[in-house]
């Protein structure tokens, strides 16, 4: 059942060479906005040009939200390197300020694992008073550069949390400027592992990733995997509907949105 209050956007695809080129199809497809990858080189904070951001804004009418470099690690135990981390978050915030960005997309590194005779150890998990005394500096740094603004760092769930990541996760949660996002393919890859755990803090879910899967093959285009798409349409229209259409090419992308809107999902206009 369509919910007017839903937001769909898509991802940075590598198919598209210029951020414009985004905002092009996004615009003909009816999307809502795009979430800039920083991972990517042209989306470098470098060659970000915030005055013709905020033109391509005006001319489209597309907003935008941006997930974090995926090598992200503010938990690193180098304090060097940890801080080197924490600097790019708060130059994303700097650029979401400027911008009136509302969504910035994390994901919580995971640990170097250690291989002993009997067994294998997470460094984040032996070592855990330090990872969490990292995650608690980035998250004062992280209020502190948000302030008042209506921002929030969303945390995606990706290959199952482990332990150190939920305390980790409860950690952060305890400051309003963070959020949850749910993958919904990852999470039926994993054999929902994380989805208790999400819906436990079901309010401070605010962002959703959206893709089809089979047991094996995630970022499927809508409709042509397994999963009961509509189902979870359902809970992401339940808390506040932002969608990101996460799938890799501009045709399987095509493809998701006309599904959506054969669903009525999303208005065809």
């Amino acid at each position: 059942m369509q919910n007017q209050l839903m937001k769909f956007g898509m991802p940075t695809l590598v198919e598209l060479p210029s951020l414009e080129d985004h905002f092009v199809l996004a615009q003909k497809l009816g999307l809502d906005f795009i979430e800039v990858n920083m991972t990517y080189p042209q989306n470098q904070s470098e060659r970000l040009q915030v005055d013709k951001i905020a033109c391509l804004i005006a001319k489209y009418g597309i907003e935008l939200t941006i997930h974090l470099d995926e090598n992200l690690n503010v938990g690193d135990f180098n304090r060097e390197i940890a801080r080197v981390y924490t600097e790019t978050v708060l130059t994303a915030v700097d650029l979401a300020k400027k911008l009136k960005i509302p969504v910035l997309n994390m994901h919580m590194a995971e640990s170097v694992k250690i291989s002993l005779p009997d067994r294998k150890l997470f460094l984040f998990e032996e070592y855990l008073d330090d990872y969490l005394h990292r995650l608690f500096a980035f998250r004062i740094a992280c209020e502190k550069a948000i302030c008042n603004n209506p921002i929030k760092i969303c945390i995606e769930n990706l290959g199952g949390f482990k332990s150190f990541h939920q305390k980790g996760i409860d950690l952060l949660l305890e400051s309003p400027v963070f959020d949850l996002t749910m993958d919904i393919g990852h999470d039926y890859i994993t054999q929902h592992a994380d989805k208790k755990f999400i819906l436990n803090r079901a309010n401070r879910l605010s962002h959703f990733h959206i893709h089809d899967a089979t047991e094996k093959n995630c970022h499927l285009a809508l409709g042509q995997g397994e999963m009961d798409i509509e189902k979870d349409l359902e809970l992401a229209s339940q808390h506040g509907g932002c969608c990101v259409i996460e799938i890799k090419t501009v045709a399987a992308l095509t493809e998701s949105v006309a599904w959506l809107k054969e669903k009525k999902w999303l208005l065809n206009f």
